[in-house]
């Protein structure tokens, strides 16, 4: 994959998984505290173990190359008016992964809360839903792709390649999935997503060398 590295030999990324979670309140104008369930304030409890359970994943880094999982709130919604009790709201989280998080582990650290936190409140509900996921990857360093491209990127830079994870999601997951060992390597660069991003020209003819000759060997 010629992903940029800044010239590194990527042989793991992380994966990630996209959630929604819901809570449920009772709507009543904001004069009925006896009536109304704040979903809002519910929500708030969901986040506060949130951030309880990611500081407990980064605290954990297992992955030689790639550290920890995480996790963070990215988008909340809720509420219809200041003087209505909320009846819902919607919460979306990012759970980034790292080999070994699948996305059964991550479903029930997520449903593990809400079942804590209605065990403790017997007027919390809320639902938990699974969206777009993509698997994280790594290739053993001693596979033969890995190697090569190490020699490869060696013979042509002048001094052997580090080794670096990619904190970001790449398609190898998907060429690994399929039973293809593969390794990412690419020039350096920046902006990545944004408005204006790049690579540098002499590193991408660099790369163009390095690929050919490790094609030809690989291939024999």
């Amino acid at each position: 994959m010629t992903e940029p590295t800044d010239l590194t030999i990527c042989p793991a990324h992380k994966g990630f998984a996209w959630l929604e979670i819901e809570t449920f309140g009772v709507a009543a104008h904001g004069s009925l505290p006896d009536e109304g369930v704040d979903a809002i304030v519910k929500m708030g409890r969901v986040l506060i173990e949130l951030d309880a359970l990611d500081r407990s994943l980064r605290a954990n880094a297992s992955h030689p190359l790639l550290k920890s999982g995480s996790l963070h709130a990215a988008l909340i919604e809720g509420g219809s008016g200041l003087s209505t009790y909320p009846e819902r709201c919607l919460l979306q989280v990012e759970r980034r992964t790292i080999p070994g998080e699948t996305n059964a582990v991550v479903l029930e650290q997520i449903e593990s809360i809400t079942r804590k936190l209605a065990e403790a409140d017997p007027t919390f509900r809320a639902e938990v839903r699974l969206g777009l996921t993509r698997e994280p990857y790594e290739v053993a360093l001693d596979q033969p792709i890995v190697q090569v491209i190490q020699r490869q990127a060696t013979a042509e830079l002048g001094k052997t390649r580090a080794i670096e994870g990619g904190f970001g999601w790449m398609d190898s997951a998907i060429l690994g999935a399929a039973g293809i060992p593969t390794v990412i390597f690419g020039p350096s660069g920046e902006g990545a997503h944004a408005a204006v991003e790049w690579v540098d020209l002499d590193d991408v003819e660099a790369c163009r060398r390095i690929y050919a000759a490790t094609a030809r060997e690989f291939c024999g």
